[in-house]
């Protein structure tokens, strides 16, 4: 399995590279500096942001050192990395006096594999992982009826409108399933594709975990965590086992062309910046896949005072060439809805905005 893993990400890096040819060369920053150690707290995006204008190409510069830096998730605090400006394109070498170059060269084995904090919390994520890991495990997306048949919250304890953590639920629906932790959940806001006005799903609202403390129907559960309050009439899905993340940043290989459906459980009308969790209206289906990276665009409209004065409406308008202000790295992806962190924003992050590839 582990070997398969690194076969799938050094095909990924790969892919990565031949990319780059069709992107154009590998720009350093003016202000690039020729080393940086590196500090807690960094990720390998931001750690590219100090050397290149595009920094989610990270895996170019760090891939090409195929016999010090094989695999950029390894470098840890503390570790400097150099950069050498002699060779076409750039690249970052590992400092003989990083810990990581201490062992003899023959045992510092810098492959690709699965990166998980909580597996190797010294090494550097490739983005800030706190910011996602909730949503790595929950569904985010629930399709049109799929909670109808999932188990429902039919009574709380002392018929209680809202529990929460320690509190008992009644549960109505587990059959025969021998699961001990459950996920609650309630469907939200709807998933409106901006373009064809077609609901693609609901947003899921994770609420807390429940554990069952006895079989039976009902069966009975207590309430382990909550996010939020849960009453009658949630929903509840076995929890599914921990994963870990990888994700090696990478254009997509065909054209994509979407809009920002909204941000995370937050009211339609809201705007996000760095960090913010946002909705995609393309999916699996459409090519996308985790560690994609997109450009954020927005549509321009001008109006003309001079008409707008004779007319008293906001009539002839004049389309603007779209502007670029940010990027977005998808890290969930479903059939037709994607899920991406925003990288870096120059202006608030608006539902209706378009992506592109980058």
């Amino acid at each position: 399995m582990q070997k398969s893993i690194t076969a799938l990400l050094a095909l990924v890096l790969a892919g990565a590279a031949s990319l780059a040819l069709a992107q154009g060369e590998l720009t350093l920053r003016d202000n690039a500096p020729d080393r940086h150690v590196v500090q807690r707290g960094d990720t390998l995006w931001s750690i590219a942001t100090k050397f290149l204008k595009d920094p989610w190409r990270w895996p170019e510069i760090w891939r090409m050192n195929q016999e010090q830096i094989r695999n950029p998730h390894l470098i840890s605090p503390g570790d400097v990395l150099v950069l050498d400006r002699s060779v076409s394109p750039p690249q970052l070498r590992l400092g003989e006096d990083s810990g990581a170059a201490r062992p003899a060269a023959g045992s510092v084995k810098l492959s690709p594999r699965i990166y998980g904090e909580s597996l190797a919390k010294e090494a550097i994520p490739a983005i800030p992982l706190k910011a996602i890991e909730p949503f790595l495990t929950q569904p985010l997306v629930i399709e049109e009826g799929g909670l109808d048949k999932a188990p429902r919250i039919i009574a709380t304890e002392e018929n209680r409108v809202n529990v929460g953590a320690g509190n008992v639920a009644y549960v109505s629906g587990f059959g025969g399933a021998d699961i001990p932790v459950w996920q609650v959940y309630r469907a939200g806001r709807p998933l409106v594709d901006p373009d064809t006005r077609r609901t693609l799903g609901f947003e899921a609202v994770f609420l807390g975990t429940a554990r069952v403390t006895q079989s039976g129907e009902p069966a009975t559960v207590q309430i382990l965590d909550s996010k939020k309050e849960i009453s009658a009439g949630d929903r509840l899905i076995p929890a599914p086992p921990p994963t870990i993340a990888q994700y090696v940043p990478h254009a997509p290989a065909s054209a994509v062309n979407g809009r920002i459906m909204g941000l995370y459980d937050a009211l339609a009308t809201s705007v996000g910046g760095r960090d913010s969790i946002i909705s995609i209206n393309r999916g699996r289906r459409d090519g996308l896949e985790a560690g994609h990276v997109l450009a954020v665009y927005r549509n321009v409209v001008i109006y003309s005072q001079r008409d707008y004065l004779k007319s008293r409406d906001r009539s002839p308008a004049i389309q603007l060439p779209p502007e670029r202000y940010g990027l977005v790295f998808i890290f969930r992806t479903f059939n037709s809805v994607s899920y991406a962190l925003v990288m870096e924003s120059s202006r608030p992050i608006q539902p209706g905005d378009i992506v592109l590839n980058p």
